[in-house]
């Protein structure tokens, strides 16, 4: 007996389904809400969500024909709130969304640090931090060091402060968590000369909380944001800490795992 004698016809309702609504089997190629596109179609819609604003020379410049992808491509998913999944010319891309987004907000917060220093972004309410006498001798005494770094505290009681500015870059951070630790490494450092030698590292620590978290979802247009962000980043292969932002799965890689071709 061959094998079409052994499939079943459809149902009506499966008809349905697989139709759209109309007659036949063809498969409605119209993407439902929230359907994942493949990289091709991925680029249109993108070029359509940030075409740039008649008039507006700073818009971001987009791929000159639908056949230029991107080198680390279009998002096609995010995995376990961890990884972004996306689709380039070679293959599947490989992200670790929050070692990438560390490292590229690390370099931007050095890059402005090098210039006019950390612009602050006010906070709608002030907020209040427990800390030791010693923790509120060390922020009025680094007190210029905050001001640069673009926090604005003030000291309230003999073990309180009051956080009233965070800097712009890392607007998105927990106020407190982040101070806390900026703290820690000033205390650490100590003297002014200690604390330039040390900037960098005191950038990192910043850059960690101002970085996306795993399991946090993102949507297309914020993977797809951050993965142009990385193009343009320096050193946006490895995060802070050494390890890799991203890998690159090849066809022939994939075929591979697949044993395709055998």
């Amino acid at each position: 007996m061959s094998l079409a004698g052994n499939l079943m016809e459809p149902s009506p309702a499966a008809r349905q389904s697989f139709s759209g609504g109309g007659s036949g089997y063809g498969f409605n190629p119209r993407p439902s809400p929230g359907q994942v596109l493949p990289a091709a179609e991925a680029e249109g819609v993108y070029k359509t969500f940030f075409a740039p604003l008649p008039g507006n020379a700073s818009s971001p410049a987009l791929p000159a024909s639908d056949s230029d992808i991107p080198p680390l491509g279009y998002a096609l998913a995010q995995l376990k709130g961890i990884y972004i999944l996306a689709e380039n010319a070679q293959g599947l891309v490989l992200v670790d969304m929050h070692a990438a987004h560390e490292r590229t907000t690390y370099e931007r917060l050095k890059v402005a640090m090098a210039s006019e220093g950390l612009s602050g972004q006010p906070l709608l309410v002030p907020e209040t931090l427990a800390v030791s006498q010693r923790e509120a001798d060390c922020a009025e005494e680094h007190a210029a060091w905050f001001l640069r770094l673009g926090f604005e505290l003030q000291r309230l009681g003999p073990e309180t402060l009051a956080i009233r500015q965070i800097p712009a870059l890392l607007r998105q951070a927990e106020a407190n968590r982040l101070v806390f630790d900026v703290l820690t490494d000033l205390m650490e450092y100590g003297s002014s000369d200690r604390i330039q030698a040390h900037l960098n590292e005191l950038l990192g620590t910043m850059a960690c909380h101002g970085s996306v978290r795993a399991n946090r979802r993102l949507t297309v247009p914020e993977m797809n944001a951050l993965l142009r962000d990385m193009e343009i980043t320096e050193r946006s292969g490895q995060c802070n800490h050494g390890r890799p932002t991203w890998t690159q799965m090849g066809l022939d890689d994939l075929d591979k795992l697949f044993l395709r071709g055998r």
